[in-house]
């Protein structure tokens, strides 16, 4: 089975950079305190690197 993250917003993003912004909707993360589930790949790692004062992350 291939690893999965599960990825939840935290922090509100509306006083976020732009860039910041943009990069949790592209997660698929609309609300706080939601969570969803991607593939553990470079390119969800990267992105979560830059938003990770927003984030939470747990390995599945």
């Amino acid at each position: 089975m291939a690893a999965k993250l599960k990825v939840t917003l935290v922090k509100s993003p509306i006083g976020a950079v732009p860039k910041h912004r943009k990069t949790v909707e592209a997660l698929g993360l609309k609300k706080v305190n939601k969570t969803v589930e991607l593939p553990d790949n470079d390119a969800v790692r990267g992105m979560i690197w830059h938003v990770k004062h927003l984030v939470k992350v747990e390995e599945i």
